[in-house]
């Protein structure tokens, strides 16, 4: 069979109260429509009115040029600087003394930088930069901690118009060298000529170094000219005359003066590396114009943001989520955000509450997983703290089970504070499906609909379009303005991975379902659709069913090689506190989850783990999790991975 099956039925519904209604940007749903509905049928009116809200240094000609498809232009024509737009029209609207940031370090240190602190801090890094020979089109990768800097850094270089590389942010790879290799493939396939990273950041508890690791990525690379170097850690760091600086050296020697560089519409902004699965990570490229739109409108929509809100983004700038939704769409929309350096376990597992708390956040934004690792470790972290201040609550990186969902709403949220759970990629730049909170009834576990300009479908393998609750893929119709432009160098690659498989359609990689509401299920990766017996099954709906079970706290599936059946169902699983895990509870869950689904869907084998391999971003990597089950050596990209450990001890338990 050719699509997906689908078993998971939610039925609980969950308007915005109204009270938040009262107050929503957006709550009407007949403005709604219509605005959606222009987005679709008349996108260049609708992004034209859009973009006309930032400050464009010369105004564009042409909203849209999709002659050369699949490659979008957006706004041609028009110049503009990303940094003037989340600096210098705020100074010039008088919010310069308005906090940019607001900045906890994980062993209890503050610091909290206003839109005209930022905005000196940023021309002076620019300015040093370009006295270090860094020009307009050259790459800079980026390499720290979550510290202010790291934000400085991206802005400085787009006012020079120089292209950053954030790699990582500082901390997914810490074991066996992984690090400086990974580092150095993307330096070298982005052609970086400078490197910023710091000596060290803190990271559980310990200092961990950085710059030693960048040592051994440049070296030999006569390509990078300049290694700039906060001081953070206090580490000792070894150091190469005429190549190595510290930051603060440079910095408070420059001019606080640097008019930002104006940019074209679609001059390169950033590049950000995603993992490959068997070849080398693929560099995505996005503009300037397309993405500062994309970014500054669903960050005012989604997240209702108003001017007094204290948002927080968990994060981390090395991942598209930190660039979209810490630096570029808070910052557009002149917002307070709030940055955090370490692990949320750290000094103890109400860490990420104490944060809330201390600084009254209104809007919190993380991770599926995070939320199911904060179920394990126990509600009574959560309520040691006042988290009265929060008003709106979100999810990113992969599908939220429903189980986690209500325990989101009911213990962090109070049950009083709307979910917006965001579907989107690095290659989107920002969110496509959405609920907009004053507005969506949600499901728990669902999406919901598609945000303005997004006009995705569900199709099947010949790419007809599928009906009502039939699983398939998830494609995009339509171009909209924060798409990736392609893959750094490789322009074959970009048509073959995004475009090749349904002709005219963006296809993300993802199956969904659509019901009878129109709302939009995320069922996984096709990667990680498991065929069993012709049946073709979801794993995120598998996993669904793993976790509503109250024993387990997390739950990743994938399929192994079967003799009979083609491939079977592997489930690695995490429980509880004070949960045995053990023959028992395996028949438990088997029981469970074909009361549930049905005796198709049970597990051929459930393997307990402590923890799952993630990345620092929070996604598991099931990719991984495939290779065990079925005995083979790791294969593919392992560098974003965040605890080289957990693949340690699973390989241990396999033995």
């Amino acid at each position: 069979m050719s699509q997906i099956e689908s078993v998971l039925q939610e039925t609980r519904l969950f308007p915005p109260s109204a009270e938040f209604k009262g107050r929503a940007r957006l709550s009407d749903e007949g403005t709604w429509r219509r605005m959606y509905r222009e987005s679709i049928d008349d996108p260049e009116s609708f992004w034209d009115r859009v973009a006309r809200e930032l400050p464009w240094i010369e105004p564009y000609t042409e909203v849209l040029d999709w002659s050369a498809a699949p490659v979008a232009r957006w706004f041609g024509g028009g110049k503009l600087n990303a940094s003037a737009v989340c600096l210098d029209q705020h100074l010039e609207n008088g919010l310069g003394n308005k906090r940019a940031i607001i900045w906890e370090g994980e062993p209890g240190d503050t610091r909290e930088l206003t839109y005209a602190q930022l905005h000196a801090e940023v021309c002076r890094l620019a300015n040093a930069l370009r006295a270090r020979g860094v020009q307009r089109g050259d790459r800079v990768a980026i390499y720290m901690p979550m510290v202010p800097e790291l934000a400085a850094a991206v802005l400085a270089c787009a006012r020079i118009g120089a292209v950053h590389n954030v790699v990582f942010g500082g901390f997914s790879v810490v074991f066996g060298g992984f690090s400086s290799q990974a580092l150095r493939d993307r330096i070298e396939d982005g052609g970086c000529s400078a490197v910023i990273t710091a000596d060290g950041g803190w990271r559980r508890g310990s200092v961990f170094p950085l710059k030693a690791q960048v040592d051994e990525a440049v070296a030999g690379n006569d390509s990078v000219h300049t290694v700039l170097v906060v001081r953070r850690g206090e580490n000792e760091v070894s150091w190469q005359a005429g190549r190595d600086v510290w930051y603060h050296e440079a910095v408070s020697a420059a001019d606080a003066d640097c008019p930002p560089e104006p940019m074209d519409a679609e001059d390169v902004l950033f590049l950000l590396y995603t993992s490959g699965s068997t070849g080398k990570p693929k560099g995505i490229v996005h503009s300037t114009g397309g993405y500062m739109v994309g970014t500054y409108l669903t960050t005012q929509y989604v997240f209702d943001l108003r001017p007094e809100d204290i948002y927080w983004c968990t994060a981390d700038v090395g991942w598209i989520t930190g660039h979209s939704y810490i630096v570029y769409g808070p910052m557009a929309n002149g917002a307070t955000a709030v940055m955090y350096e370490g692990a949320p376990n750290t000094p103890h597992e109400g860490r990420f509450w104490e944060i809330v708390e201390k600084h009254g956040v209104t809007i919190f934004y993380t991770a599926p997983t995070a939320i199911r690792t904060f179920m394990r470790w126990g509600d009574e972290h959560v309520k040691r703290f006042d988290l009265s201040s929060l008003r709106l609550l979100g999810t990113v990186g992969e599908s939220i089970n429903p189980e986690a969902w209500m325990w989101y709403h009911q213990v962090v949220g109070g049950e009083r504070c709307p979910i917006v759970d965001t579907w989107w990629q690095t290659e989107t730049g920002g969110i496509m499906l959405t609920p907009l909170p004053g507005l969506t009834v949600t499901k728990p576990g669902s999406a919901t609909l598609p945000f303005f300009g997004v006009d995705p479908v569900i199709v099947d393998e010949a790419g007809n379009e599928l009906g009502t609750n039939e699983g398939g893929y998830l494609a995009v119709r339509k171009p909209w303005p924060s798409m990736l432009r392609g893959i750094w160098g490789d322009a074959e690659r970009f048509r073959e991975t995004y475009w090749a498989k349904f002709p005219g359609l963006y296809f993300p990689g993802d199956g969904a379902r659509k019901d009878a509401d129109g709302y939009f299920w995320i069922m996984g990766r096709v990667d990680d659709v498991i065929n069993v017996s012709g049946h073709r099954l979801s794993t995120m709906e598998v996993e669904s069913s793993l976790v509503s079970h109250p024993a387990v706290c997390e739950a990743a599936v994938v399929a192994r090689p079967d003799e009979v059946t083609g491939q079977a169902i592997s489930a690695f699983v995490s429980v509880g506190p004070g949960v045995v895990a053990g023959a028992e509870l395996k028949a438990t869950l088997l029981a469970h989850v074909a009361e549930e689904i049905g005796k198709l869907a049970r597990p051929k084998e459930i393997r307990f783990t402590d923890a799952l391999p993630k990345t620092r971003s929070g996604k598991i990597m099931r990719r991984l999790l495939r290779d065990i089950a079925a005995g083979r050596e790791i294969a593919g990209d392992t560098s974003t991975i965040e605890d080289f450990s957990v693949l340690a001890r699973l390989r241990a338990d396999e033995e």
